[in-house]
């Protein structure tokens, strides 16, 4: 197949790529490469995909329709692609709140772009990463992919809601086949310094006050990127639409998640704890039932080994990891 993976720089969609290319696919990977985290980072990961075999790379916004329309008319002298997996995104509930405009760009507007060139082009397949903050505070655990969504929390959440939403337009309308992942708490090697886990693990690796909103006792389900990444491969088949949650089913609160990197890492956290913030849920779980049985898909790496995977890659590249900007 020939696959169209934008974001291709970032965390979950570098290991998406990668998982292409393995299984022989050719991929046209796009990113605008922008600052909403430490670039260097993005730069690492395009480092290991650059050169392979199959894989080609573009400096390209989403919300630039012109540009994808280039992108679109040249690739391989007009043929069309066989499926589009969107991972460009704008992520994050708490920066969501400063500045919702460039969420609402990014993963709305970016959405419908590249939904409207899959019409026009005959793409028939399109994969678009959402998010479990969907689920907001109000549904009961575990969370099930039929469950109310139109109440977020976050003008992250809510712009997501926004991408799915358009996302059936364009089945209903156009018969696209589209598979809306719900992701739950990605962690592992060279993720978002932004994310819990990896500031954790730079906190207590370099002696740092260890900053957790509200007591700690809130959980999350942490969910490997390679587990998440395989899911998202899986989600190529045809499927009419279909909206997939991918999680460990296991939530974790946070405090057990820093005794954890205290082991992996033979350091004491010293913990400083801030007030909660409002646009976080208080727990995350994922009901995985659909995604076993539409995809044969469940997670495989538990979060002893994720977090100790995770320690090894911040020393392996601590030259890296310890002066990015979080």
């Amino acid at each position: 197949m020939r696959i169209l993976v934008t974001g291709a720089a970032g965390f979950i969609a570098s290991k998406v790529v990668e998982l292409l290319l393995q299984e022989g696919h050719a991929v046209i990977g796009i990113d605008n490469l922008n600052k909403a985290y430490d670039p260097r980072l993005k730069e690492y990961r395009l480092a290991a995909l650059s050169g392979r075999p199959g894989f080609s790379f573009a400096r390209v916004d989403v919300c630039d329709r012109a540009a994808l329309e280039r992108l679109w008319a040249d690739a391989a002298d007009g043929r069309p692609f066989d499926a589009v997996i969107n991972l460009a995104a704008r992520a994050g509930v708490r920066p969501s709140v400063d500045d919702p405009w460039v969420y609402v760009d990014t993963n709305m507007t970016g959405t419908l772009n590249l939904l409207d060139l899959c019409r026009r082009y005959e793409c028939p397949k399109f994969v678009l990463a959402s998010t479990s903050s969907l689920y907001g505070g109000h549904n009961p655990q575990p969370y099930s992919e039929d469950q109310d969504t139109s109440r977020p929390l976050s003008p992250y959440a809510a712009s997501k809601k926004g991408a799915e939403t358009i996302c059936y337009t364009y089945h209903y309308l156009h018969g696209i086949d589209v598979t809306v992942f719900r992701y739950f708490t990605v962690y592992g090697p060279a993720g978002r310094p932004d994310m819990s886990l990896f500031r954790f693990c730079r906190w207590i690796a370099e002696g740092e006050s260890v900053e957790i909103f509200g007591d700690g006792r809130q959980s999350r389900d942490f969910t490997y990127v390679d587990d998440i990444a395989r899911g998202t491969v899986l989600g190529l088949k045809r499927l009419g639409y279909e909206v997939i949650n991918l999680g460990s089913d296991r939530p974790v609160e946070l405090l057990q998640v820093v005794r954890l990197l205290e082991q992996e890492l033979g350091k004491q956290a010293r913990l400083e704890f801030g007030p909660a913030q409002a646009a976080d849920v208080r727990a995350t779980w994922a009901d995985i039932e659909r995604a076993r049985r539409l995809l044969g898909w469940e997670p495989k790496v538990t979060l002893e080994e994720g977090v100790k995977r995770l320690v090894d890659w911040y020393r392996d590249n601590r030259e890296l990891a310890a002066t990015l900007r979080l």
